[in-house]
């Protein structure tokens, strides 16, 4: 089976019955080693959700790892919109925290389970490739999965290291972004609004919506294109060159500043247009057709695959840090298509640009606490004038008629 690797969820799950869009499936019915824990577990994702059976299995590691070892395994018996039309995929290989395992922390990932068994280190590595080739290629563009460790020979030059701020997602403090070497002058916690995330699972590079407007802005403004149409940054559209253009020149690099672990420093990595102008389709005999590789998001920037496949990208769970190295297979027609550089001060960023609080609303957080406030008043005076004894009493006489109309208006509260 050919799993998707995922940092962005903590479930080990595979196809478990037939599905009109997988080619294989894993019958447990089939295993002498499968024992299924009967308990249901449902998994959302940004784009999709599945529902399936918790059970366990053994597994061996072709390379380097020797012996067996007992993982929790889910088999997926519905899904909807997850097993897509023309995917390549299985099933799905969570590598996130635990915090994130469904139905609960308690089931022990995939990855945890290999550390405590296998006596690994807590560390793990990732390389995509695929920078500038057609996104619906046929077969693979390769890549690796180093588990427990660093592979020197799958990056070129430093590695550099950003504190992971908590341990759910791979969750990291981004200070700035640049469009062509333009600093968009945001509030940094615009950058984090509610999360900033390290995700191999989501395909693009994902922006708060404030921010992709403003990338977006920039992008138009500093390329070589006088007129674009809207539905290409939306994603509606495709952008369609003849096939001996390049349009990549046309288009600027796109910095991403990321806290160091010395927190005065930051250093910054950058992708050419090579990685976010990405061919889809050709079109008869002349025409290459691109989309863009970045989308707004509602709840958080997420560094896809669409950043991802610059880099060589450490996961180093032991001292709760993210590394960025440049990967040698990060080239197009033989020129490197990523950056790494720094270090670079944050005297001119915030001391944290993480806020506990989402800060793309503070308008409605204010209102919110404005009138509860107020509600809370009300409330306190109802409460004490209830509680105050009267001074006289009424008696009604036959004069005095009550009826719904005058009893609203003599008896309700002034």
């Amino acid at each position: 089976l050919n799993i998707l690797v995922d940092t962005g969820s903590s479930n080990f799950a595979v196809a478990g019955v037939p599905d009109p869009d997988v080619t294989s499936y894993f019958n447990p019915e089939l295993s002498s080693t499968y024992r299924s824990q009967g308990i249901e577990v449902t998994v959302k994702y940004s784009q999709g959700s599945w529902t399936g059976v918790l059970g366990t299995d053994v597994i061996t590691m072709p390379k380097g790892l020797y012996g067996s070892y007992t993982i929790n395994i889910a088999t997926i018996l519905e899904s909807e919109n997850f097993f897509l039309p023309g995917v390549k995929w299985h099933g799905i290989l969570g590598l996130a925290y635990d915090a994130l395992a469904k139905p609960s922390s308690s089931v022990e990932t995939f990855f945890d389970s290999l550390v405590r068994q296998a006596k690994i280190p807590n560390i793990f590595s990732l390389q995509m490739c695929g920078a500038g080739l057609p996104v619906s290629g046929s077969g693979t563009n390769g890549g690796s999965l180093v588990l427990g460790g660093v592979e020197p020979s799958l990056y070129t030059g430093d590695v550099w290291y950003t504190p992971i701020k908590e341990e759910w997602y791979y969750q990291v403090e981004i200070l700035k972004l640049e469009v062509g070497g333009h600093n968009l002058e945001l509030d940094c916690r615009e950058y984090n609004a509610d999360k900033a995330i390290v995700d191999s699972g989501t395909t693009l590079l994902r922006l708060p919506e404030k921010v992709f407007s403003a990338v977006v802005q920039a992008i138009a403004r500093t390329s070589l294109i006088q007129e674009f149409s809207s539905g290409f940054w939306t994603g509606s559209q495709l952008a369609c060159w003849d096939r001996t253009e390049k349009p990549w020149s046309l288009f600027p690099k796109l910095s991403i500043y990321l806290r160091d672990e010395n927190s005065s420093r930051s250093f910054r990595i950058s992708i050419l247009p090579q990685l976010y102008i990405q061919p889809i389709l050709v079109i008869g005999d002349n025409l290459q057709c691109y989309r863009f590789g970045i989308s707004s998001s509602t709840n958080a920037l997420v560094i896809g695959a669409t950043v991802m496949e610059g880099f060589y990208v450490i996961f180093d769970r032991a001292q709760r840090r993210v590394g960025f190295a440049v990967s040698p297979c990060a080239e197009a027609d033989g020129s490197p298509v990523s950056e790494i550089e720094g270090p670079f001060t944050t005297a001119d960023v915030a001391s944290n640009c993480v806020s506990s609080v989402s800060f793309h609303e503070p308008v409605l957080w204010i209102a919110s606490y404005a009138l509860m406030s107020l509600c809370g008043i009300i409330l306190l005076v109802l409460i004490v004038l209830l509680l105050i004894p009267p001074r006289c009493q009424h008696r009604y006489t036959d004069n005095d008629v009550v009826n719904d109309e005058s009893s609203l208006v003599r008896h309700r509260w002034k």
